[in-house]
């Protein structure tokens, strides 16, 4: 199939895909060009979707990307594709973080991932509600374990003591967000109350979720507000699953497929019924950051703690249509 054509409908269809993933504060810093010569398409950034104060080095940017660059993998092979990436392709170009050239398949396992989660994209979103009590069994922990290493990192579950000290970690992370002038005033400009007026991004009020009544679980206060009356408390889960997904290097590379071990993890997830919910909070401090990486030793760089379980959907996040996020490709 190499050399075909990408009808309009395909094309919109796998965007959509794309565009589906998770991005921090759902900025969705990415935009999509075709060449329809190689049948390639480019993922590039957008850096004035960026978030100055909170990532300053652009890594959760990156991250955002490689989840979507997964995404686009996925509804690729759905419609009979063989996905072949290249990573930051271009050092002249910077800007383009993933081509995506489209290739005739040999086989489907040649995909990399389980055949099913085209149709998870659509189910999955964060849920920033409270979980049950019950367990994540120990063949979904074996699977989600599994499609990290596929993409090149490393998920792990810590023990009840580590995943104490975790939380702790980002609490301290969510009050020095709190306190921050700039960081707080750049997080409440990412919320909306018209999500038409909005053009699609940013998090509309409706999906800030309650807090932790009893404090255990940080969840991000977007209205950085050490009191938020908007925000209702709730009783969490007593023991929350919290994954640490971490990679072996921390170049711009590594999160791109730090972003695609993210989604590979989180659809996955959604197959198996279970909820999730991202703390970012340490990542944005280095020093806290550098915590979360496993003691004795401290290897390897902490990229996301996702927590899972069971329990409701919670609201849909907007999204942006395929044709605000695709640009014409001029030719040289």
């Amino acid at each position: 199939m190499n050399g075909a054509s990408l009808d309009a409908t395909t094309l919109e269809t796998c965007l959509s895909a794309a565009v589906a993933a998770p991005s921090f504060f759902n900025t969705q810093p990415w935009r999509y060009r075709l060449d329809p010569g190689t049948v390639t398409l480019e993922v590039r950034a957008a850096p004035e979707r960026g978030l100055r104060h909170a990532d300053p080095a652009g890594r959760a940017l990156h991250v955002s990307v490689g989840a979507a660059v997964f995404n686009l993998r996925v509804a690729v092979g759905h419609f009979g594709w063989a996905p072949v990436v290249r990573l930051l392709p271009s050092p002249d170009d910077p800007g383009l973080l993933a081509a995506v050239r489209l290739m005739a398949p040999a086989h489907r396992k040649a995909f990399g991932h389980r055949p099913d989660l085209y149709a998870e994209i659509w189910r999955r979103h964060s849920s920033r509600m409270p979980f049950s009590g019950r367990p994540v069994s120990s063949t979904a922990r074996v699977e989600l374990a599994e499609a990290a290493h596929t993409e090149g990192a490393l998920l792990t579950f810590p023990d009840p003591p580590e995943t104490v000290r975790l939380l702790r970690v980002t609490a301290e992370a969510e009050h020095r967000n709190r306190a921050d002038t700039d960081r707080s005033s750049e997080s409440r400009r990412w919320l909306h109350s018209d999500v038409g007026a909005s053009g699609g991004v940013g998090l509309p009020d409706r999906v800030l979720g309650p807090q932790d009544a009893r404090e255990r679980i940080p969840m991000r206060d977007f209205t950085a507000q050490r009191h938020p009356e908007r925000l209702p408390a709730q009783d969490f889960e007593t023991t929350p699953v919290i994954a640490l997904l971490t990679t072996e290097h921390d170049r711009r590379a590594d999160w791109l497929r730090a972003g695609q071990a993210l989604e590979h993890v989180l659809l996955v997830a959604t197959a198996h019924g279970l909820r999730a919910s991202l703390l970012h909070q340490p990542m944005e401090w280095p020093d806290l950051r550098r915590d979360l990486s496993p003691a004795p030793d401290h290897t390897g760089h902490a990229q996301m703690l996702i927590r899972l379980g069971h329990g409701p959907e919670g609201p849909v996040t907007p999204r942006r249509a395929p044709q605000m996020v695709t640009e014409a490709r001029h030719t040289r």
